[in-house]
Order: structure tokens, then sequence, then C-alpha cells
């Protein structure tokens, strides 16, 4: 994996502070040219230039505007909210609570054909049942200090879970046995979760697999990722959400979930690790 959880992110930023030093040369500016029509300080052209301060969309304005290329703001500003988004702080995200950040990837969700889904934390979203995710976006949104609507952003996670019910859709999900066993609210809870997993295996267009205590492990427990067809991978950090599009990358994420896949079990003896677990509540 990445030596950086924000390192895509850094290079995206670093591929647009490329672009705007190659603008400042075209229009023949030195940095400190370049600083007089922005009206800013030189260091502060020279570290944007070097990806060491992110450039806001103003800033990108301004650049543009000095060095007479306008007509490229639109697509590097595009660009700088692109890298933005590839990691994203939970606590920004969720600053105004966290069931609008349910509703804004149901278009991704929707999108989506082929789901891959890899969690060693607790169980995968698009699994959850009310109850469960309830008790667990609520014990989030303490720990980070927002605002707790929880209620209302878990039956927002559970209508975007449609997609399981409907045609075009495989999921590919796999879960560490570990976290059958983390108790995510009370027993009451945590019964209705794993019966639920019980019964939703059974789909035709999923593929449930726990990766046993007792396996031999060829791939560490690694943080939780999803990936969406081969455009995208989402990795779920404490501090915050990492949005991968660079093609190696989601290749190395692939790769890591086929040999996790293949530790895994299914099936009857994938049923009888979740059965287990429900006796192991009594």
């Amino acid at each position: 994996m990445s030596a950086s959880p924000s390192s895509s992110a850094q290079g995206a930023r670093e591929v647009l502070a490329a672009r705007l030093g190659e603008l400042r040369r075209d229009a023949e500016l030195t940095g400190h040219d370049l600083a007089l029509r922005c009206g800013w300080s030189p260091a502060k052209s020279s570290r944007i230039e070097r990806a060491k301060t992110p450039a806001s969309d103003a800033d990108i304005r301004a650049w543009c505007t000095a060095c007479g290329a306008e007509d490229q703001t639109a697509d590097l500003v595009a660009a700088n909210r692109q890298a933005d988004q590839m990691y994203v702080h939970w606590k920004k995200l969720h600053r105004h609570g966290m069931r609008r950040a349910q509703e804004e990837v149901v278009p991704l969700y929707e999108a989506t054909r082929h789901f891959r889904v890899y969690c060693s934390n607790v169980v995968p979203g698009m699994l959850q049942t009310e109850a469960y995710a309830t008790a667990l976006l609520s014990t989030i949104a303490t720990f980070q200090g927002t605002p707790d609507d929880s209620s209302e952003a878990a039956a927002s996670r559970i209508e975007r879970s449609h997609v399981l019910h409907e045609g075009g859709h495989r999921f590919a999900l796999l879960m560490e046995e570990t976290v059958l066993r983390y108790r995510i609210g009370d027993a009451e809870t945590m019964a209705g979760q794993l019966g639920y997993l019980l019964a939703v295996m059974v789909l035709p267009n999923v593929s449930l697999g726990i990766i046993p205590f007792s396996a031999e492990r060829r791939v560490w427990p690694l943080e939780a990722f999803y990936l969406f067809d081969d455009r995208r991978a989402s990795v779920e950090l404490l501090t915050a959400a990492v949005n991968v599009s660079a093609p190696s990358e989601i290749t190395t994420y692939a790769k890591a979930f086929s040999q996790l896949a293949e530790m895994a079990v299914y099936g009857p003896d994938a049923r009888a690790l979740i059965t287990e677990s429900v006796d192991f509540l009594q």
C-alpha cells in the first residue's frame, strides 16, 4: 500500500502545482512578478508552486489572471477541488451531521455495477441494520464532537442500501471474524445485525466472505476500503476518508482484496461463524 494515506491527494496537488508553474513560465513571469500581480508575498507563490501550500480556488483564479490564462481557470479550479476531495477529514464532512454524507454517495452507489468491500472493524454500511447503524453513528458523532443526527443518518444509510435488491449490482463483501464479535450497541442490536447477515448472504448477487481468526495470514488486517468498479477506491481512516482514483492504486487495492478473499470462508462455513457469534451473545 502507499506509504502515506494522503499520497494520492498530495500527488494531485503536485500535478496542479506543476501546471501553475508552467503558466507562470509561459507568461515569462518570475515568482516575484507573479506575487506582485496577485498581491501576495513571493514566498506564497513559491509555496504554491512547490505544492507546499494547497492553493485555494481564489488563488488559482488570481494566478491565471496574472498569467493571462483565464481560459485555464475552470479546469484548474476543478482539478483543485478534486484533489481536496481525495482526502476529506470526517469532522469537516460531518460538521452539519452525518445524514448529508450518507445521501451524497447515493449517485455513486447507483452507478456502481460491481462492489468489492473489505471491513476489519464494523459491518459494511450497506449491510447494516438501522439499529446497528444508529448505535455506530452515534458513537462516531460523540467521538468526533460533531452534531448527532444518528437516527436520521442511519435511516438514510438504510435507504441507500436499496441497491442490494435491484438488478445490475454485484457485491463481493469481506469481513474479519472480529467484526462479528465487536459489540456495537446492545446484545439485541448485535443479534439483529448478525441475523440480517444470515438473511442477506443468500441473495444471488451477494458474496459474503468471513476471514476466520484461524486463517493463515497472507495479508495483514487492513483499514476498511470500498472498491467501486475499477473507477474509485474509498479508504476509511480514523480521521479522514481517502478517495483514490489513480489506476495504479486501485489495482493495488484490488490485489489486496483478491488475496484477502482467498483467506475467507463462504456459504455454510461463513454461516457457522455468524451463528456461533449469535450464540456468543447469550
